[in-house]
């Protein structure tokens, strides 16, 4: 099975080299430019949540407008990562994640200079930043390439730490909009993605075994794979719990307990900080103890706590302590996941990063807009969180499926590496 290949997408080891500590192995620098890429681009694609207080009252935005607003760059993202993993296999990484990273410095440059005046120029700026959202598919082959199948999780999960951008956005983007109105938020985000491409263009190498390009209907041979839609089911509740509660976080905490728009922002960035920390260590715990056991624990801690949250916390330290369990879980759970997808699908990862992002947007984009719209019909967003606590029953009992089946075909060829 090609997708048991274990060196399509790792630089050259040997017997003795493959086995080495994780930091001798691989290429440092590409795992730091990989990590800041998607921590810069994480950044900016969330900025909109934690500004949505200030300008839903600028514009006058109902819930409903206001949920999906936040949601449109995890919609768009989430679109774009299927197209930056077809062009990270065929263009290689390094040069998919340059012309990524020039279109969202343009689009905010753009939005900055001119200004958004209507609810229909937030979609248009949301659709800008799923372009830095879409950096998932970049940022995360660009590392693992490096990497052979005993350091996935690890090297995985130092990459994906860069989703700890949705902390600076969340503690910064409300503040500096108060100081400086929040369409200078854009122009001074332009700051971080000029100085981080910078260090990307002399830092990141495209690993020297590069898959070879495949023609367009190679990659729609993968959707025919069954492990492919488990793999966006499950990234689609961790991820998507992620991304879908950054974003709504700071409506949530302004809305349920009259916080302003700073104070929720830091409550925010308490449970998004967990979760990025988490991430890796996730990853860490997937190497040791086995992605499949370690989903399975995140699956049960995330449908209990979301189930607890939905009763409606009253008070905010109790909501805060739920979130940032809730975050943390489905961070570590992120980790997990991509401990297993390059063991099944070593030489596709291009590919199935994009893929199983996209199943992760999609759940982000299901979780921020259904917050907004239940607000919007029942006066609160009980129902969202209760329904996205059934997904993760869902993805639990999809995973006791297969977790056998994995186990004694592509899991029992790996060598070094546990499922």
């Amino acid at each position: 099975m090609n997708s048991l290949a274990m060196t399509a997408g790792s630089a050259p080891m040997s017997g003795s080299s493959a086995k080495s500590s994780f930091w001798k192995a691989g290429h440092r620098p590409t795992l730091i430019a990989a990590f800041l890429y998607f921590d810069v681009s994480f950044m900016v694609w969330v900025m909109l949540g934690p500004l949505a207080p200030i300008i839903s009252k600028q514009l006058g935005l109902d819930p409903g407008q206001k949920g999906l607003m936040v949601a449109v760059p995890t919609l768009a993202g989430a679109f774009l990562r299927i197209v930056n993993g077809l062009l990270v296999d065929r263009i290689g990484t390094k040069l998919t994640g340059t012309i990524n990273q020039l279109i969202v410095i343009a689009g905010l440059a753009y939005a900055w200079r001119f200004g958004i005046s209507s609810f229909e120029g937030t979609l248009a700026v949301g659709v800008v930043l799923g372009f830095a959202g879409a950096s998932f598919a970049v940022a995360l082959p660009l590392a693992s390439r490096w990497y052979g199948p005993e350091h996935q999780g690890k090297a995985m999960g130092i990459a994906g730490m860069g989703n700890s951008g949705t902390v600076f956005a969340a503690l910064f983007a409300a503040m500096l909009a108060k100081a400086y109105g929040w369409t200078n938020v854009f122009g001074l985000a332009l700051i971080p993605l000029v100085a981080n491409l910078a260090y990307y263009l002399i830092a990141a190498k495209d690993s020297p075994e590069q898959p070879a390009p495949k023609p367009l209907s190679a990659y729609a041979s993968v959707l025919k794979e069954g492990d492919s839609w488990w793999f966006m089911l499950f990234y689609g509740v961790t991820f998507g719990g992620f991304v879908g509660l950054s974003s709504s976080l700071p409506t949530y905490f302004a809305d349920t307990f009259k916080l302003t728009p700073v104070l929720a922002g830091y409550c925010t960035a308490a449970c998004v900080f967990t979760g990025s920390m988490l991430r890796p260590i996730g990853g860490a715990l997937a190497d040791r103890l086995g992605g499949i056991r370690t989903l399975m624990f995140v699956y049960v801690i995330a449908a209990v706590v979301l189930a607890a949250i939905a009763t409606g916390p009253s008070a905010l330290p109790i909501a805060i302590a739920l979130f940032v369990v809730v975050m943390g879980t489905l961070g570590a759970g992120n980790g997990a996941v991509f401990q297993l997808v390059p063991q099944r699908f070593r030489k596709e990862i291009g590919v199935m990063t994009g893929l199983v992002g996209f199943g992760g947007g999609v759940g982000g984009f299901y979780l921020a807009s259904s917050l907004g719209y239940a607000k919007k019909l029942t006066g609160s967003t009980s129902l969202g969180f209760l329904i996205f606590a059934g997904l993760a029953v869902i993805a639990l009992i999809g995973l006791s499926v297969v977790k056998g089946r994995w186990r004694t075909t592509w899991g029992a060829a790996l060598q070094g590496a546990r499922i």
